[in-house]
């Protein structure tokens, strides 16, 4: 999470997938409370017919190399088969990983140091070749090239020499710490130990690419398929995806992807107002039509309320996702441990709720872990605000510390995001004025805002911002942002305090030691409670997903991984 292309990413993410303007998260079904749906009407799921998918931002970069994150969303999962894949279930248990191309989830040694795979057999491209573990390990390889940079950054952390190696384009001899003894046997020698390595394997680097088929930067427009479809059309770099079956997939050996449609047609760059109208009005292909990029807003929200046959069609999702109030220490006054604790006091939830989009679209939080038992999530308010805050509370810890009057700026994005936007900084300024703090506020356009935030160098004192994780875990939610360690002086620095506590960077060490998933998320939970004591940030809420769907489609999954509507379980006819 180093790299400027992940911040890309995230922000991408964050206006595509996985945030309000976009969405992403768990619970399907047509409104909050309801318990997850498996079924988009009446009927059993069929094989057959033409899955439309109406999305905003272009299907970019669409090799395994480039991609970020568990299959880069939904679509690239069509075609990419990876290691292990997310358990392809409603809400709390699609948060597991479980075995795609390999026979299980891998085999650690002792220490967790060393990951061990066994590919199943039978396993073919859309051309009838066998897949290798030579092949996964090429295509992991060339992840490393400069020129397919923005895939997730972890293996170059990871593996031993990884973080030297430039690809097989320069050097031809590959990765000595990713060994294949066998065609069907692939072993990952690692730098530390990370328990949560099955995870990362999930991740489109671990997709297989024959070497004989790789063409480089152009790879991307006819990407090999290992997964049920295979690529027919890419027009516009990802405007226009088409996708038909792929006849030497098998069902055999793929337990998640049902693949019922027989063509996926994903059509882009369209507004999120057009995709929404297109989707509720179900005319022709439409009618079989989803999107998985594009939320409901507050005002379609409240359209959509009022029309039983439309809310019965909008799929809810809660994704790991937390939006907050960064401090950054080394800014004066918030060095001051009682100045982020009185902010953490004058905070009003409800207001900074109706900003973000109101109740439907955004959850109250007081812990920085997102309330999933998967993150291992632990309840814990350390400075109680209730629903409006506390302004009376957070004058007499100003006036303890002898803050008569205090004046202080926050930095915020001018994007109408709902999540770092200017709505939402106005209620943060409104809630703190009842306090007795003057806030000052200074919006920045998006890319200078995302600058600005993640500079080691230049980053202001106060601030909003978000996280989502990579993957179900505490591992990819805490480290960046707390481990000293990951502090970066010349890059995209996450670590918005600059914390560098050794007792810290020692637990999270020692909790990535551990495979036992239940038992880190329990630990996971516990740092979580212990680095809020610090009051290094204010969590403001968890975002809710709201997504339209067609009148034609069946077999809704919504996970607490992706938080999307899974196409790999849509079904059309």
């Amino acid at each position: 999470m180093r790299h400027q292309s992940l911040i890309s990413r995230r922000v991408a993410a964050a206006t595509v997938s996985l945030v309000l303007a976009a969405g992403a998260a768990a619970c399907a079904g047509p409104q909050d409370g309801d318990g997850p749906s498996t079924s988009g009407g009446d009927g059993e799921p069929r094989k057959g017919g033409t899955l439309t998918v109406l999305n905003g931002e272009p299907q970019t970069d669409f090799d395994p190399a480039r991609l970020y994150t568990s299959g880069g969303g939904n679509v690239p999962s069509l075609v990419f088969r990876t290691l292990t894949t997310r358990n392809r279930e409603d809400g709390a248990a699609g948060t597991k990983v479980v075995p795609d191309l390999a026979t299980d989830t891998g085999r650690p040694n002792k220490d967790a140091t060393e990951w061990t795979f066994t590919l199943k057999e039978g396993l073919k491209y859309e051309d009838g070749t066998p897949i290798t573990s030579a092949d996964i390990k090429y295509g992991i390889e060339r992840s490393f090239a400069a020129e397919l940079s923005g895939g997730a950054p972890f293996l170059r952390d990871w593996l031993v020499g990884g973080g030297s190696y430039e690809g097989p384009y320069k050097n031809p001899k590959g990765l000595a710490s990713i060994v294949t003894p066998d065609a069907r046997t692939i072993v990952f020698k690692l730098r530390k130990p990370e328990g949560d390595f099955p995870f990362v394997a999930t991740q489109t680097q671990f997709a297989p690419v024959p070497k004989a088929k790789d063409t480089g930067t152009k790879y991307e427009e006819r990407p090999v398929s290992s997964g049920p479809y295979k690529v027919v059309k890419n027009d516009g770099d990802g405007e226009r995806l088409v996708l038909e079956r792929n006849p030497h997939w098998s069902g055999k050996t793929d337990q998640e992807r049902k693949a019922y449609p027989d063509k996926i047609d994903v059509i882009s760059g369209l507004d999120s107002a057009v995709i929404n109208q297109r989707l509720s009005t179900g005319s022709g292909a439409d009618a079989s039509a989803v999107t998985t990029d594009t939320n409901l807003g507050p005002a379609e929200l409240a359209r959509v309320g009022g029309d039983k046959e439309l809310a019965a069609r909008v799929g809810t999702g809660r994704f790991g996702y937390t939006n907050y109030l960064a401090f950054n220490p080394k800014v004066k006054p918030f060095d001051d441990i009682a100045v982020r604790r009185a902010i953490s006091y004058a905070i009003n939830r409800t207001s900074v709720i109706n900003a973000a989009g109101g109740s439907a679209l955004a959850e109250p939080a007081t812990t920085f872990l997102p309330e999933k038992e998967a993150f291992g999530f632990t309840p814990y308010d350390h400075f109680p605000a209730g629903k409006t805050g506390d302004p009376v509370k957070a004058r007499e810890v100003l006036k303890a510390a002898g803050h008569e009057k205090l004046t202080i700026t926050l930095t915020h994005s001018t994007e109408q995001n709902r999540q770092t936007s200017p709505e939402v900084a106005t209620a943060v300024q409104e809630a703190l004025g009842k306090a007795g703090i003057t806030v000052k506020l200074q919006g920045l356009e998006g890319n200078a805002f995302n600058e600005k935030r993640w500079s080691a160098k230049d980053a202001p004192g106060f601030f909003l911002s978000r996280w989502g994780a990579d993957w179900p875990s505490g591992a990819p939610f805490l480290a960046p942002i707390f481990d000293g360690r990951q502090i970066v002086r010349d890059g995209s620095n996450y670590n918005h305090a600059q914390l560098n506590d050794p007792a810290i960077n020692n637990e999270i060490d020692e909790i990535n030691k551990l495979t036992d998933l239940s038992a880190a998320a329990k630990r996971w939970g516990a740092l979580d409670r212990r680095i809020g004591e610090l009051a290094l940030d204010v969590p403001l809420f968890h975002p809710v997903y709201k997504r339209l769907y067609g009148k034609n489609v069946k077999n809704v999954v919504i996970s607490d991984w992706t938080g999307v509507l899974d196409i790999s379980q849509v079904s059309v006819k």
